[in-house]
């Protein structure tokens, strides 16, 4: 059995799905064996050299067509993080690499600032942090979300963020003045409330007290605060669903939503791990549950059913979703509160003065 790092999500390593050559774990004898400590990964931060900014997306089943991810990995490291298969893309691991080999943005936000002057940009909420944590570790040294969210602020861009850090909190200068002018929305996620499973399953990320202290200081200063009860993964963590709920909105949340676990990829035999790991007698009877979700197979990626399951136990927590919602007074789920009429790109140096 592949055994846990200390501060990590994932024990294994395995080459992405696109690589010729595949990494085996051996034991040679040499104090790697069963009774052995794996060692330490201490994280790498790379620049990402991209030319562009905003990515689009035309699924039919999110909220949003254009977002931004100041980074790409996660060092949070939560296993089940269904951005755990795009780092094959850059031919690293979804397990070990994706939360410790991190890629940052320097020049994001410049490259909003040119994206968003040119002739003919059409104005939409944009979603920051969509795939991997625009508040994560790496972001108290770089600043690179805070750089987004003051060209945001400047061109009056409504903007959405989703985060289970409270480093979102030392933006709350930026948050609550585009706030006012109904041009932010900060959804929290909180997968459990238990200290002891969050630290196995989001190894650094906040706890889920500072999580709903966060809720509370967003609220407090204006901030529309929602909350993510997710992923909710079966017999592990479902049954927290509604206490997650009635925290986040005794703390201020406003909106809420939940996802339930998704398991694409590599992902399946990462999470396998983990459980038999974290949770061995559990571990197959979270995976039934799973699968009867999804007609039989451990994920489904058709549009409109991989984020909430089908079948008798998806319809349930579809049902206790709705029920707490109603009970709690929370306001229906949308980024209609956001106003896109605002936009306008601030004067540059070399700007013609208009004659009328």
């Amino acid at each position: 059995m592949v055994k846990a790092r200390k501060g990590r999500g994932a024990a294994s390593n395995e080459s992405g799905r696109f690589e010729q050559e595949k990494r085996v774990l051996f034991d040679d004898g040499w104090g790697s064996g069963e009774e052995a400590q794996p060692e330490r990964v201490a994280t790498t931060l790379s620049v990402d050299a991209t030319r562009t900014i905003i990515a689009r997306n035309d699924s039919p089943d999110i909220g949003f067509d254009r977002s931004i991810n100041p980074y790409r990995g996660c060092e949070h490291g939560c296993i089940y993080c269904y951005a755990r298969p795009s780092h094959a893309y850059l031919g690293l691991s979804p397990g070990l690499d994706f939360e410790t080999r991190i890629f940052y943005k320097p020049q994001a936000a410049a490259l909003l600032t040119a994206e968003l002057r040119k002739k003919g940009y059409s104005c939409k909420p944009l979603a920051l942090g969509s795939n991997t944590d625009p508040y994560q570790p790496a972001e108290r040294r770089f600043g690179i979300t805070r750089a987004i969210l003051e060209v945001l602020r400047d061109f009056r861009h409504p903007v959405t963020i989703v985060s289970k850090s409270a480093l979102v909190q030392r933006d709350i200068d930026i948050l609550a003045e585009m706030a006012r002018e109904k041009l932010a929305v900060v959804t929290i996620s909180v997968t459990t409330l238990d200290r002891e499973l969050a630290r196995h399953m989001e190894p650094r990320a906040a706890t889920p007290e500072r999580r709903l202290e966060t809720i509370a200081a967003l609220a407090s200063a204006g901030v529309p605060t929602g909350v993510l009860s997710a992923p909710m993964i079966p017999a592990l963590n479902d049954s927290e669903m509604e206490d997650i709920l009635a925290r986040a909105r005794q703390a201020g949340a406003r909106f809420a939503g939940y996802t339930l676990l998704r398991l694409p990829l590599e992902l399946k035999v990462l999470f396998r791990e983990w459980l038999e790991e974290h949770a061995p007698q559990k571990a197959a009877h979270v995976l039934s549950l799973v699968a009867q979700c999804h007609g039989g197979k451990i994920y489904d990626s058709a549009w409109s059913k991989r984020m909430v399951g089908t079948g008798p136990y998806a319809d349930m927590l579809s049902a206790r979703f709705d029920r707490a919602c109603r009970r709690l007074g929370f306001e229906p789920r949308t980024t209609g509160v956001l106003d896109t009429a605002r936009f306008q790109p601030p004067p540059q140096r070399g700007d013609q003065l208009a004659l009328f």
